[in-house]
């Protein structure tokens, strides 16, 4: 039998409610019930046939699931927002391709991208969500972004953008039971850690210090964005890219409880490709505001 495509409202409802870690606040940016977005979601519950939140009290939580749909649905709903803006658009449509790693997608672009199509109605942004090299990508995107300056084509001029570490985090709710006031502490807790960078945990031990012991137990995901999911939920303890955690930082669903050993990463670097839409132009532009001085905490800063 055909597989039963999902409703689009009800994905909309889910990422919305994803990404606020709450269905009260989806309902809020949707303009609709609390009861309407339950009704959303369990029926894409039904569809899919898996759970795709735990439901606690007061509180919701991303399944594994949950968390992997919410990776890919995330960027796919925005792409398809996107090219439906730029139908009903008059004129010509101003499409930029922004190439970006899904990680980076959904915890740095996603969530400041409102304020660049407040600046911009007339430009619709795709974000376009890849981990090959932007070599390999060419004719995929009008601008890209990814750490380093390894694999990108001699034909792109190659920009700095946000400088990076990483630190430890952890849910409040997990330090709360279990400290983590030093380096000894390590051990009691379960280290987080993704397939894509699954030598952070060696190399920042080396760097600080950290006494050579076991840790209370290891978890490790496909992806960083399913990690620092995990460390949301009070699964255990991660290192976070500084760039990535801003939010959760400063809305207090993450804490640092070690900020000032850090370690420090590959640089990012955004490049625009040659034959680039001209409007690619006002997204490297906003891409060089993010360099000025953020009145973010010192976890999220960014230098030029």
């Amino acid at each position: 039998m055909p597989l039963r495509e999902p409703p689009l409202n009800a994905v909309r409802a889910f990422v919305a409610a994803a990404r606020h870690q709450s269905f009260t606040r989806a309902a809020v940016e949707l303009h609709v019930t609390h009861s309407a977005v339950s009704r959303q979601i369990k029926s894409l519950e039904e569809c899919l046939g898996v759970a795709l939140f735990e439901r606690r009290i007061r509180q919701v939580a991303l399944t594994a699931e949950g968390q992997q749909f919410f990776a890919e649905a995330g960027p796919a709903l925005a792409q398809i927002s996107a090219a439906a803006q730029a139908l009903q658009a008059q004129g010509p449509a101003r499409a930029v391709r922004i190439n970006v790693r899904p990680s980076f997608a959904v915890r740095w672009l996603i969530p400041r991208l409102p304020s660049f199509v407040e600046r911009h109605p007339d430009i619709e942004p795709q974000v376009v969500t890849s981990t090959v090299m932007p070599e390999q990508a060419a004719g995929s995107f009008d601008i890209a972004v990814r750490r380093g300056l390894e694999g990108w084509p001699s034909s792109i001029d190659v920009h700095p953008f946000l400088e990076d570490e990483v630190l430890v985090v952890g849910a409040p709710a997990l330090f709360k039971t279990h400290p983590l006031a030093d380096l000894r502490a390590l051990a009691s807790h379960v280290q987080l850690s993704a397939r894509t960078r699954k030598d952070d945990w060696d190399a920042w031990k080396k760097q600080v210090g950290a006494p050579r012991a076991r840790p209370a137990g290891q978890l490790q995901f496909d992806h960083l964005h399913f990690v620092l999911q995990a460390a949301v939920d009070g699964l255990g303890i991660a290192l976070a890219p500084t760039s990535l955690v801003a939010h959760d930082l400063a809305s207090g669903r993450l804490q640092s409880p070690l900020p000032a050993l850090r370690m420090t990463l590959s640089r990012y670097y955004y490049g625009l490709a040659p034959d680039a839409a001209p409007e690619a132009q006002h997204v490297a532009a906003w891409f060089e505001e993010m360099l000025a001085p953020s009145p973010e905490p010192r976890a999220a800063r960014y230098h030029s």
